[in-house]
């Protein structure tokens, strides 16, 4: 355990002062970095160069506009015919980037860029069984949206609410919620509707100006933790191997534009794999107090990851290898995990929290940095991932 904890903060210190922005020159260090470590931990490694389009805060600033622009025709009782078509436009867009839809959005108003997948293979190369083991090595921009003072006031004042609540806080539902909720203004003709319309709009406006304008975090915990885990257990199985199983460790580039290198990543390596022969586990943010297994995740629809049979597999080896993992939540939060289950893969998520919060510890903030990252609960990772391994080899 201590190697593996030595292993873990080597890389999350070594990585965390490089500003990660998806598809920035620094990112592309990051990558570097990590095939060189991942080589020196025994596992032949190259790095693959893929495409993306840039999203999130700033690419959907248009599509929120145009919903608030709805809004104050809607709370005018004005062009009521064009608040709706604005209004359901925008909604649409967001819904779709954000769902990792269609993305005819983010695809029109600009160019692809490129990004880094760093992949390792370890094992036998002709066995028929393959575990992906996935992480992200790209960084978040932070923003008042992610403050953590309210949780922490409900913590402390009301915990039951907490413990009441499984899933994550929906906070993709005020962006996609605005622009539809105009629509329904300019329909009934409700100003009433209109006028919180314009308010809801203002408010995601305003959000999304902040990240867009803020930094990159540290990105400690998030994902520094998984791309550490991933180094560790290559170390794990070059001194352990387990036989009659090949296992691919991939640190994903671009994950924090709400997905971008996990295309490549899925049609360069899992599409051409059987189904029935090849699982998905993902690593990502695993250096709060406690992990968690995810059920599924969805910003707006909720969709559990293919085959519950897997997570069963991840459950019992937590209990045989007497890693503490909760059962039983969804996020709704993207995480890579969704590319790989959609393209029909049995797929799990390890991600972590603060039992009193049940957040994600330093989430998109700049507090998270090395320090503050739970090393033995990112060890604990490594040795559920290694027993995910043994139990599907057998």
């Amino acid at each position: 355990m201590t190697d593996t904890i030595q292993t873990i903060r080597h890389v999350v210190e070594a990585l965390a002062p490089l500003t990660r922005r998806a598809g920035s020159e620094q990112e592309r260090e990051a990558a570097e970095w990590i095939a060189d470590r991942l080589e020196s931990a025994g596992a032949p490694t190259s790095i693959d160069e893929e495409w993306f389009h840039d999203g999130y805060a700033r690419q959907l600033l248009p599509l929120g506009i145009a919903g608030g622009v709805a809004a104050l025709l809607a709370a005018a009782g004005r062009k009521r015919i064009l608040a709706t078509a604005v209004g359901s436009l925008a909604t649409a867009g967001i819904v779709d980037d954000v769902s990792n839809g269609t993305r005819l959005w983010r695809k029109r108003i600009q160019a692809p860029q490129r990004t880094w997948n760093v992949v390792a293979e370890v094992g036998p190369p002709d066995a028929q069984r393959t575990l992906a083991v996935l992480a992200h090595h790209d960084a978040a921009p932070t923003g008042k949206l992610f403050d953590q003072s309210p949780a922490r006031w409900l913590a402390e004042n009301r915990p039951d609410l907490i413990e009441r609540q499984e899933n994550s806080f929906p906070v993709w539902w005020p962006s996609g919620g605005a622009p539809a909720l105009a629509v329904v203004a300019a329909v009934t003709g409700s100003r009433k509707l209109g006028a919180l319309a314009v308010a809801l709009s203002a408010l995601s406006v305003g959000m999304g100006i902040d990240v867009a304008r803020s930094p990159i975090v540290p990105g400690a915990n998030d994902n520094l933790s998984g791309v550490g885990a991933l180094v560790a257990l290559a170390e794990r199985l070059r001194q352990e191997p387990v036989p009659g199983l090949r296992v691919l460790l991939a640190s994903c580039g671009a994950e924090e534009v709400l997905q971008g290198g996990i295309y490549g990543f899925t049609e360069r390596h899992l599409s051409r794999r059987r189904r029935d022969q090849t699982w998905v586990l993902n690593l990502d943010t695993i250096g709060s107090p406690s992990l968690v297994l995810l059920e599924g995740e969805g910003a707006f629809r909720m969709e559990d990851y293919t085959d519950p049979g897997f997570r069963d597999l991840v459950a019992v080896a937590a209990e045989r290898s007497a890693v503490s993992l909760h059962r039983g939540t969804r996020s709704r939060a993207s995480t890579d995990s969704v590319i790989p289950s959609r393209a029909g893969f049995p797929t799990a998520t390890i991600i972590s929290w603060d039992p009193r919060t049940r957040l994600p510890s330093n989430y998109h903030l700049m507090s998270d940095v090395p320090e503050s990252v739970r090393y033995d609960t990112v060890a604990d990772a490594v040795t559920l991932a290694y027993a995910v391994a043994e139990d599907l080899a057998e």
